[in-house]
């Protein structure tokens, strides 16, 4: 999968940290990925409230603790390498997945904020049917989002999505969200989506649930 990304970015020389189960006893995974400013170990802190046995922990890190330097709103090449170089980072991450011997479809992507504009970027331009795509705080990367540019990708075969957001986050506008789910809808994802009132930029109980409840139906 990482040839899709043939580029040795900022990203390339970071760690992958991991937690929950080992790696070699798991039957699903985690990838998750940190916002702005965060690591990857404060991201499998909030992986272990969504662990389960027999799930494992991938986190990729940042370099600088920063996947790319603008916002996700920006054209993309002001983005570059920082966004193509975290792509590849998550899909390295799904390959040590595949190598384990978990398949994709047992893999579900996590991430907040930067994390999470880019889990559902890889997603959508990489579609095939993954575990999940949890999207906390974010949304599909550009300064526009024309789904044409995604239609001709592929399916992603009824991978279980959710979006969860502010209505008034202050780096998230929500109709870059409305626009997120209906590219993936397009694509034949099942999208669930809920805006919060007033939130802010953060991560609820609400959402933690929901997707507690992703990771247990790959599982049980």
């Amino acid at each position: 999968m990482s040839a899709a990304y043939d580029v040795d970015g900022p990203h390339q020389d970071q760690p992958l940290v991991t937690g929950g189960t080992d790696l070699a006893d798991a039957e699903a995974a985690l990838v998750l990925t940190h916002g702005r400013g965060a690591t990857a170990r404060s991201i499998v802190q909030m992986g272990n409230e969504l662990h389960r046995d027999g799930v494992a922990l991938l986190a990729p890190q940042a370099a600088r603790n920063t996947w790319y330097p603008n916002s996700f709103l920006a054209p993309v090449e002001q983005n570059e390498p920082g966004r193509t170089s975290g792509l590849r980072a998550i899909a390295d991450a799904i390959e040590r997945a595949n190598e384990a011997g978990i398949p994709t479809e047992r893999v579900v992507l996590v991430g907040f904020s930067q994390g999470a504009c880019l889990a559902s970027e890889f997603v959508a331009r990489n579609p095939r049917r993954y575990g999940g795509l949890a999207a906390l705080s974010g949304g599909l990367i550009g300064e526009s989002v024309d789904p044409d540019d995604y239609a001709a990708a592929g399916t992603l075969e009824g991978t279980p999505a959710f979006l969860g957001c502010s209505d008034v986050d202050p780096h998230i506008p929500e109709e870059r969200v409305h626009e997120t789910a209906n590219v993936l809808e397009a694509m034949n994802a099942d999208v669930t989506k809920r805006l919060y009132e007033g939130m802010g930029h953060g991560v609820n109980e609400d959402e933690l649930e929901f997707v507690s409840g992703m990771v247990a139906d790959l599982i049980d």
